[in-house]
């Protein structure tokens, strides 16, 4: 959601963040997992371009989207 909102590639976002393209397609597929440094990596290219990370019950500064917590 986040690489999308900023209209960004795999390749345009592993470039910003530092690591591999494989790296960030194998995490949104679901194929693998992030290294704590990957993830903070790819969360500070993130960040310098405007995405909020929120954490439960915070509000947006701005336009998004969220997802609800499970009800059921």
């Amino acid at each position: 959601m986040a690489r999308a909102a900023v209209r960004l590639g795999v390749r345009e976002l592993a470039e910003l963040a530092g690591v591999s393209f494989t790296t960030i397609s194998r995490f949104e597929t679901g194929k693998s997992g992030l290294q704590h440094s990957s993830a903070e990596a790819i969360r500070r290219a993130l960040v310098g371009l405007g995405v909020q990370f929120l954490d439960g019950g915070q509000i947006a500064a701005g336009p998004g989207v969220a997802l609800k917590a499970d009800t059921e």
